[in-house]
């Protein structure tokens, strides 16, 4: 109860100002506020340990917060599958100027080169390279490259842009050959993959168009942008459904906004595992809420009755035969037969109807178990009640729902030591 009021009352939060990103006090003042930060905190929280690993960068930040702006607005421009590969190569290039080919600093990027081999590879030309030429002399030059030292400086970057017509081009030194190879590799895959209905030649136009134009964008990680884009523009699709698809919480883009902000800059406000947890146990208690309220008022009702003894820590339990054997410890291994149902008489599980018994230590099930099977004589049959939070609690456990109160006939045949 605690920590969720805390997550209610305020939480820390990122806001935008002049596309810069700081950290913000906000209030969190009901569920739906609750929620939908939460949901930006643990996606956020998410990107930055598997997405941006390597950069976290302000730059980077800010980049796919811009991103997720305009997805949710509807400013992103829907692409064909071949120019948005064009987009994502052109933007690649780009960065190449300051990473190397293929992130590779030992190869300056030549733009002219690559291209002019990119588009060879696309119409199958093999006056200069062939494509398993090509391929064999790349993976060449690349294993051979992981022995250069990381601090080798770059050569000169040769800039220019993708042409639409074949050319036979000379390759003059090792840095145009590996340019023109790893351009005519991408250029033959797309031709193979993504060209290949092209009757009109009109997805090859809207390919090339679409590279110099990612070419001229200054965004320093694509990927991220694509992905912010993408994502804005899901929030806004599902909208009308929802909260993560629940009709009683509606979507507040800028607290989800400020959420995955708070998440990819790591503040510890609200972590993403807390987040996590958070969205998790909101919605199985709107989801089920009325399951724990049933099973609290069936074991009201069922602690009246006649000769079911409670125990402390709220277990319920009925002799239907007392045996005389020993009593198993908290660590030990039992041999029994059972037959568990849900209060509304669902059986979810019941070695009586495979007719076979099981064996498991006391130690590895449920503290309902736990607790009652220490009850029990060897040769006894009890019948538990078992409250949710002896149970599984808000875990879903197979066709158990969460929060749900379980009945439990249980025979104890044995104690394997």
């Amino acid at each position: 109860m605690k920590k969720l009021t805390i997550i209610l009352i305020a939480a820390m939060a990122m806001i935008a100002c002049g596309n810069t990103y700081t950290v913000q006090k906000v209030a969190l003042t009901n569920q739906n506020d609750s929620m939908n930060y939460a949901l930006g905190v643990v996606n956020g929280a998410q990107m930055k340990m598997y997405q941006l690993r390597n950069d976290s960068s302000i730059e980077t930040v800010t980049e796919f917060i811009d991103a997720l702006q305009r997805g949710y607005d509807g400013k992103v421009e829907e692409l064909s599958e071949a120019a948005n590969i064009g987009k994502n190569i052109g933007h690649a290039i780009k960065n190449a100027e300051k990473n190397g080919l293929a992130d590779n600093p030992a190869w300056a990027i030549n733009q002219k080169v690559f291209f002019q081999g990119l588009v060879n590879g696309l119409r199958h030309d093999t006056t200069v390279m062939k494509a398993d030429d090509a391929r064999n002399y790349f993976q060449a030059q690349y294993q051979a490259s992981a022995m250069i030292n990381d601090s080798v400086e770059m050569g000169k970057v040769v800039k220019g842009k993708c042409v639409y017509k074949v050319k036979t081009i000379e390759l003059k030194n090792q840095n145009d050959s590996v340019n023109y190879a790893f351009g005519y590799l991408n250029g033959d895959e797309v031709a193979r993959y993504v060209l290949l209905m092209d009757s009109t030649g009109q997805m090859t136009k809207d390919f090339i168009t679409y590279i110099n134009k990612g070419l001229k964008s200054h965004v320093k990680n694509p990927q991220i942008v694509n992905m912010g884009e993408q994502i804005g523009k899901n929030i806004k699709a599902q909208e009308a459904q929802g909260l993560i698809g629940e009709p009683s919480l509606a979507t507040d883009f800028v607290l989800i906004k400020q959420g995955f902000i708070n998440g990819l800059l790591g503040d510890t406000t609200m972590t993403g595992e807390q987040a996590g947890e958070y969205i998790q146990t909101t919605m199985n208690n709107i989801k089920y809420g009325s399951v724990k309220e049933d099973g609290e008022k069936f074991l009201a009702e069922n602690a009246l009755k006649e000769g079911v003894k409670v125990t402390e820590s709220g277990l319920q339990y009925e002799v239907l035969k007392m045996g005389k054997g020993k009593k198993p410890a908290a660590t030990d291994r039992v041999k029994v037969h059972y037959h568990g149902t849900l209060i509304d008489g669902t059986v979810f599980d019941s070695s009586v109807e495979r007719g076979e018994p099981t064996s498991f230590g006391l130690n590895q099930v449920i503290k309902g178990w736990t607790e009652g099977l220490q009850l029990m004589p060897v040769g006894s049959k009890f019948r538990f009640y078992i409250p949710q939070e002896l149970g599984y609690g808000a875990q879903q456990a197979g066709s158990i729902p969460p929060y749900s109160t379980l009945i439990f006939e249980v025979e104890l045949l044995g104690i394997e030591k």
